[in-house]
């Protein structure tokens, strides 16, 4: 099966080819070192409090552009692992979710972090600081070499909007200088180009992305009222992309094509997260991604499956009532969703999502996910 999963991927991907050289990564903050077989349909699988759970072995990858994906894989089919936590304590929440998902793929490697600071509105406008620093804190204690953060606001200026936020403040404690990408000098950029994509040329992306050993994402759970429909960890990878770049105005492109959806989905062809994070303990069910109608949904999720996480994501707005967009259809059939499983990146359907909690609260809670995924 591995075989013919890595033959799928290069026929979806045949032709992609990112212009210019990686350069090595912006100077970073040093940090101390510190099986079930999957069934054939989605499953709740509620681990021990004790132990992480059992599984399928992990493939983990360093991020490369548009290459193999950080899903587990089974001999058998291809399954991917969600961990979910019911609660109302992020930080709490983000440890536990990380445990559960039994994984460590940033031990001894160079870490760029990616959060989600859009705007400078509380979360789920913006990342939590309770989430970032349970990230930050998580990462170290699995033996991250290095840290790093950047992002690029979509409605704001990012440095305003950390300040703002607090988040230089949090960063300084771990001596981590965040980089607001749009202050990035133009030969820090290079395009990332492929056949069959919905960008007119191509989209810039940050060689400090392409030359990170790992990176790991943690997005919100929200809708988005600018044509996204919902901003996940797929839509989070837009602040990795380039505004404007050598006369060209990329976000108005973005905003202005009917093909909004399916590239946003592109632009996680660039690279692959290792690790993502969902804070969805408050999520917007309207409106987004800055403000919007408001509900306590009391979830932290963690996965290494963008496509997984995200349709996970989706079951939950739906599970709480949202818009007609992110209600219409299956869940697959969410045309951010739907491309990234052309695309190859991630699982194609719900019957590969392995839901994993570890108590009886969060296994419930799974149930009714898996019951809105199937539907």
């Amino acid at each position: 099966m591995k075989r013919r999963l890595v033959i799928q991927r290069l026929a979806a991907l045949a032709g992609l080819a990112a212009t210019g050289a990686l350069s090595s990564c912006a100077p970073v903050a040093q940090t101390p070192a510190a099986a079930p077989t999957p069934a054939q349909e989605s499953t709740a699988t509620t681990a021990p409090d004790t132990a992480a759970p059992t599984s399928a072995a992990a493939t983990s990858t360093a991020p490369t552009p548009a290459v193999a994906p950080t899903a587990r894989i089974d001999e058998e089919v291809h399954m991917a692992r969600v961990s979910l936590v019911k609660t109302a304590d992020r930080a709490a929440g983000v440890r536990r979710a990380i445990e559960l998902l039994g994984v460590n793929p940033v031990a001894g490697r160079q870490v760029l972090v990616k959060p989600n600071f859009n705007s400078a509105d509380p979360c789920p406008g913006s990342t939590h600081n309770d989430t970032l620093r349970a990230l930050l804190d998580a990462l170290r204690e699995l033996g991250a070499r290095e840290l790093a953060l950047g992002d690029r606001s979509g409605m704001g200026d990012t440095r305003l909007v950390m300040a703002h936020t607090g988040v230089d403040d949090l960063l300084a404690a771990y001596g981590i200088a965040p980089v607001a990408f749009e202050t990035l000098p133009d030969d820090a950029w290079t395009l990332f180009e492929a056949e069959g994509l919905h960008w007119q040329k191509g989209f810039p992306v940050p060689k400090m992305l392409l030359a990170a050993e790992t990176v790991v994402q943690t997005c919100n759970l929200k809708t988005h009222r600018y044509g996204g429909h919902f901003t996940l960890s797929l839509k989070n990878a837009v602040g990795f992309a380039g505004k404007r770049w050598r006369g060209h105005d990329y976000m108005s492109e973005l905003h202005g094509s009917r093909h909004q959806r399916r590239m946003i989905a592109e632009i996680n062809l660039a690279y692959a997260p290792a690790l993502i994070v969902m804070d969805g303990v408050q999520a917007f069910t309207t409106g987004g991604p800055d403000r919007g109608t408001t509900v306590d949904a009391q979830a932290v999720l963690a996965a290494t499956d963008r496509v997984a996480i995200d349709a996970v994501g989706v079951a939950l707005l739906r599970l709480y009532g949202t818009t007609p967009e992110v209600s219409r259809g299956r869940v697959f059939e969410q045309e951010q969703l739907a491309r990234a499983v052309e695309l190859g990146l991630g699982v194609s359907g719900p019957e590969q999502i392995e839901l994993v909690t570890g108590d009886e609260a969060s296994a419930a809670y799974a149930e009714q996910l898996r019951a809105v995924l199937l539907a």
